[in-house]
């Protein structure tokens, strides 16, 4: 039997996520600064997706350099999980958030030439696809130890989490109109089917009788949970995540759809004769 041992949380501060961390901020404020001079009318817009940008970025450095990334690492599967979920999910939605086409001007005239090239490649169906894929695929045993034990396969995990889940929300926020888009229905079918597929990740997890990771088998306890414990709630931590993120967009959809249709409604009576 394992004996618990004291958990090492130290920050790791890899300077690669440090980096990559200031030149998004510093790029993001330089635009900002370059549109408020141009336009200061939009100060309250502004404000708020300069926070949301920030927030991504805090994000970001949360689940890259903080303790959450060495404990996740070294002894906890929920941990490891958190770590996934925020670079996938939180940490794109935020940034996003923070964009706008004022702000991405210098890059718009670039995105549609490069969207037709890709083709299919550039459809929300791949953006789909990849996302969910990307999320099984690392889960996958025999690649999910790769990722621990090899750094170089585990900075290629984060790179994908993160850049699928901001293809994946890009077709949600649209920072850019995409050359395909999605109505609202669509809207409802896409992000319902990934998150009911990610779902399922966490139900395979939650309720597996056996620890399927062989690393978090041999370190030593912590927090009071077993192996399979530790496997247990961390797909329950998924499940939770993927119901709480579906139910707000949806109901952020909802209400699109209700103010569309009131204003479709208004303007039909206004043509409607006396």
């Amino acid at each position: 039997m394992t004996l618990a041992a004291a958990v090492d949380y130290s920050w790791s501060f890899q300077p690669g996520a440090i980096l990559l961390v200031g030149l998004l901020g510093g790029v993001y404020g330089w635009r900002w600064r370059e549109l408020r001079r141009q336009d200061p009318s939009e100060t309250r817009h502004d404000y708020a997706r300069a926070a949301a940008f920030a927030a991504g970025l805090v994000v970001l450095l949360i689940a890259l350099v903080s303790p959450i990334d060495t404990v996740g690492e070294q002894r906890l599967f929920t941990v490891h999980m958190v770590q996934h979920l925020l670079l996938a999910d939180i940490a794109p939605i935020l940034l996003l958030l923070g964009l706008s086409r004022a702000l991405l001007r210098p890059a718009v005239r670039r995105m549609r030439p490069a969207e037709e090239a890709l083709g299919p490649l550039a459809h929300p169906i791949t953006a789909l696809v990849l996302f969910v894929g990307t999320m099984w695929l690392w889960h996958l045993p025999a690649l999910y130890e790769l990722a621990l034990r090899h750094p170089a396969a585990h900075a290629l995990e984060h790179v994908m989490f993160f850049s699928t889940g901001v293809a994946f929300w890009w077709f949600i926020i649209e920072p850019v109109p995409p050359r395909h888009r999605l109505r609202e229905l669509g809207m409802l079918a896409y992000i319902g089917s990934a998150k009911l597929l990610m779902g399922a990740l966490g139900v395979v997890l939650a309720f597996s009788p056996t620890a399927i990771y062989d690393t978090y088998k041999h370190v030593p306890r912590a927090w009071g949970l077993t192996a399979v414990g530790d496997l247990n709630v961390g797909g329950v931590l998924m499940m939770l995540e993927q119901s709480i993120v579906l139910v707000i967009f949806f109901a952020i959809l909802f209400g699109r759809m209700l103010e569309s249709s009131e204003q479709a409604q208004r303007r039909r009576e206004r043509f409607e004769p006396s």
